[in-house]
């Protein structure tokens, strides 16, 4: 597994060795705010079926927040159409927005991306596969871990919302 790109090494852990999060909630404050879905694919690490997201072939211009507390982790300016059938993004909205974890799950070896602010799954990281971006990696994200405020809706600079 490479580690080039956007992360650093040392950024990577197992899941046994991780700092605690900014937002901590138990698993029934989860449960209650989450959709069973959300929750499954947030708290649980499961993955929702390709193609069948809200944000796979997405346009539309604005930031890509986490479902689960709202912190702001992709922007639809590193979003790319990677044939996939989940949102893909090659590089985060900016250095600490997420964490990165070893899983060694389904027998594979791969870069789980989890939300730095409350520790919710997002998806995968995948290196190397020769995408025209500028980092070549790409950030292979559940439509249902992420919500999408279109840059008509977000706020400007003096903190108003954009009419």
């Amino acid at each position: 597994m490479t580690t080039g790109g956007n992360i650093q090494d040392g950024n990577i852990k197992d899941g046994s060795a991780t700092a605690q999060p900014p937002v901590r909630k138990s698993d029934e404050e989860w449960r209650s705010e989450l959709t069973p879905m959300e929750y499954q694919v947030l708290r649980q690490a499961a993955t929702e079926r390709p193609y069948t997201g809200e944000y796979w072939d997405t346009k539309t211009e604005g930031v890509y927040e986490c479902r689960a507390c709202g912190a702001e982790l992709f922007t639809s300016n590193e979003k790319f159409d990677s044939h996939c059938g989940w949102p893909s993004f090659f590089a985060p909205l900016a250095e600490g927005t997420v964490r990165y974890l070893h899983d060694r799950s389904m027998g594979m070896d791969r870069i789980e991306v989890r939300c730095a602010n409350c520790d919710s799954h997002m998806g995968h990281l995948f290196e190397g596969e020769g995408f025209n971006t500028p980092t070549d990696q790409r950030f292979c994200i559940n439509s249902v871990s992420i919500r999408l405020v279109p840059k008509d809706n977000a706020q400007d600079d003096d903190g108003g919302a954009r009419q």
